[in-house]
């Protein structure tokens, strides 16, 4: 998820089970990093980390999209 009224730098939220990982989405030269875990396992941290990378330059598009 990434919110209309959220704040840089670029990031998702990503929630699995009530619990929640925020992913910084990096840029063109950066991979994502997970910026912050509200209870996520680290299995799922995994997961989410994975996807938020393989679709790094899409998710970037969108944040751009919404934020400039």
């Amino acid at each position: 998820m990434i919110y209309t009224k959220d704040h840089p730098p670029a990031h998702v939220h990503v929630w699995k089970a009530g619990d929640q990982v925020l992913i910084n989405l990096g840029d063109e030269q950066t991979r994502v990093s997970v910026r912050e875990n509200r209870g996520m396992s680290a299995r799922n941290i995994l997961k989410a980390s994975r996807i938020a990378g393989a679709y790094q330059e899409y998710l970037l598009e969108k944040w751009r999209d919404i934020h400039g």
